[in-house]
């Protein structure tokens, strides 16, 4: 599993969703930008990135995945 591996799931997962991945070593950070996210809590937001990865998880192949997720708006005032 690699930066680009994870960033397809995300945003295949997510519709229009931008996500930037780094990390290596089963270890990962994903900020997600997306309007899905509009209204929702941080651990909901959590939850709809997980889904993405859930099955990767699940057999070991990602190990931790640290999340920062924003909305369009959230993230033009970084």
């Amino acid at each position: 599993m690699n930066c680009e591996d994870i960033k397809k799931l995300i945003e295949t997962g997510i519709a229009d969703s931008t996500a930037t991945v780094t990390g290596d070593g089963g270890k990962y950070e994903a900020v997600v930008v997306s309007n899905a996210f509009d209204g929702l809590s941080m651990l909901k937001e959590h939850q709809l990135v997980y889904a993405t990865v859930n099955a990767e998880i699940a057999s070991g192949e990602l190990h931790a995945l640290t999340i920062k997720a924003y909305t369009p708006e959230e993230w033009a005032q970084l």
